[in-house]
């Protein structure tokens, strides 16, 4: 079956995440906390992000509300548990609003999506809401580029689970096997699309995290991502730059 439609992840693949995040975060930590809590801002930025990922997993497991996993983020993240759920709220509205000011899409993302709206549809799977990712969306100018935009929290489901991928695809009215994902995790993104049953593209940027899951196309930058849909080799294909 030819590829009908691209789904697309939004955090490190269209929008620079990681930047906005780590600027975000030391501007917060210049406003409100004492510069050497952890050293350096590196170190901060690493346990935050660590703890982004703790916490996040905990809610993707049902265990604590989406609301309760940025709250328990904050205060551990500032060693106090005892803190209420309306000064973590506070503390991370302000967060918030200092990495709102580093939002940026990556270079190749119009480029690609420009060469690939006349031959494809258009979609978002995200493990993240539709409150965060909508007005992202538009803030960066994207978001009339999809024709669905779906989101863990409302969904129920969240990636690398294959009914998070097969409930986009049922968005956009179309079979797995005529559907492309493109994110930047070789396991949520890629190996989670593959086991969908979608044709899974993992966009590898740095290049340094090492071989990929087998049956998955491996890409540097969004630039090659037009002839690889052309030529759609998904049987049979190896993990690889193409």
């Amino acid at each position: 079956m030819p590829i009908r439609a691209v789904l697309w992840d939004v955090d490190d693949t269209l929008f620079d995440y990681t930047g906005a995040d780590a600027a975000g975060l030391a501007r917060q930590l210049d406003a409100t906390e004492p510069k050497d809590r952890y050293g350096s801002p590196e170190r901060a930025l690493a346990v935050w992000r660590e703890l982004t990922d703790r916490h996040w997993a905990r809610f993707a497991e049902g265990a604590v509300t989406f609301q309760g996993q940025r709250r328990d983020r904050v205060r551990d993240f500032l060693g106090a548990p005892g803190m209420s759920g309306e000064a973590a709220d506070a503390w991370f509205d302000q967060y918030i609003a200092h990495y709102k000011t580093a939002w940026t899409l990556f270079p190749d993302v119009v480029p690609a999506l420009d060469a690939l709206a006349a031959g494809y549809r258009h979609g978002v799977l995200s493990n993240a809401s539709l409150a965060n990712q909508d007005p992202k969306l538009r803030h960066l100018g994207l978001r009339d580029r999809f024709e669905v935009l779906v989101c863990a929290v409302e969904l129920g489901f969240s990636k690398p689970d294959a009914a998070a991928f097969l409930g986009a695809c049922e968005a956009l009215g179309l079979p797995p096997g005529e559907v492309a994902y493109v994110g930047d995790q070789p396991e949520i993104d890629a190996r989670g699309a593959r086991d969908a049953g979608l044709l899974a593209v993992w966009l590898d940027r740095d290049g340094a995290r090492g071989p990929g899951p087998d049956g998955v196309h491996r890409i540097g930058g969004l630039a090659g991502l037009p002839d690889l849909l052309a030529g759609d080799t998904r049987f049979g294909a190896r993990s690889g730059i193409r």
